[in-house]
């Protein structure tokens, strides 16, 4: 299993595999044929409760990612996604300008995690 992130507006790749939308929402001004879309997981996502508390504030990140783990456990959408990971190569897409501080790294780092 090969799990990577990268921004919805970064040009597809060749090794992206299969291309997957982790946001909510609809990423600002990219089109569908733009994005280059296998997928779009909305539910994967954090709530939107959490996601507008989190803001992208680095002071708030170690809490984001133990509140958006625990929103994960016993998801069915993380286990929908663990299946096509385990498929092959995944490149998890989101749209937040913040490469560091985003839902996607953690998602990554719990499909890294044994089941």
């Amino acid at each position: 299993m090969t799990v990577q992130i990268k921004r919805v507006y970064d040009e597809p790749g060749p090794d992206d595999g299969q291309r997957i939308l982790v946001d909510r929402l609809w990423p600002r001004g990219i089109s569908k044929q733009k994005a280059a879309l296998d997928d779009w997981m909305k539910d994967v996502a954090p709530t939107p409760a959490l996601r507008k508390w989190f803001d992208h504030r680095p002071e708030r990140w170690a809490e984001f990612q133990k509140r958006y783990r625990d929103e994960l456990r016993d998801s069915p959408a993380l286990g929908a996604l663990r299946a096509r990971a385990g498929a092959g190569t995944v490149t998890l897409l989101y749209g937040s300008r913040n490469r560091q501080y985003n839902h996607a790294a953690v998602l990554a780092a719990v499909l890294a995690e044994p089941a």
